[in-house]
């Protein structure tokens, strides 16, 4: 995967990530939605750029078709990254939220349980997609 591809599959992860985790929040919290909004694209700012960083490490490691990624493999590429992450966003959440760490935390716990499943199958089906859309270029040639 190129750059501009990585930088595609962090926009279209983030947009999709972003617009779930603030309805899920508003469901679940009393926070006021455009607070909450602007909390998590500050995060998915921060995260587009620690998934650009985290993926490019984590492929270098784990090489092969990622298409025959294991379950296994594939959840500790979600925890590894959103362990990573929450260590970031828990403050930032606390302070824009004028909320303790505490609750900041969970909130982020919540949030992060969720963008791990999420990660899990958004990268599925991004890597199944894509292997598709190569292939159908390769017989088009």
């Amino acid at each position: 995967m190129g750059g501009l591809e990585r930088v595609f599959h962090s926009v279209l992860f983030e947009a999709l990530a972003v617009t779930l985790s603030v309805g899920g929040l508003i469901l679940f919290t009393d926070f006021d939605a455009s607070k909450l909004a602007g909390c998590l694209v500050l995060i998915s700012l921060i995260a587009m750029v620690w998934n650009f960083i985290f993926n490019m490490g984590f492929d270098k490691i784990f090489v092969g078709e990622k298409r025959h990624r294991s379950l296994a493999l594939r959840t500790l590429h979600a925890v590894s990254f959103e362990t990573g992450l929450v260590v970031i966003t828990t403050p930032i959440l606390a302070h824009m939220l004028h909320t303790s760490l505490k609750q900041a935390f969970m909130m982020d716990i919540g949030v992060t349980l969720f963008i791990m499943f999420y990660t899990i199958v958004f990268n599925y089906v991004y890597d199944t997609v894509r292997h598709r859309v190569m292939v159908n270029k390769l017989i088009a040639v």
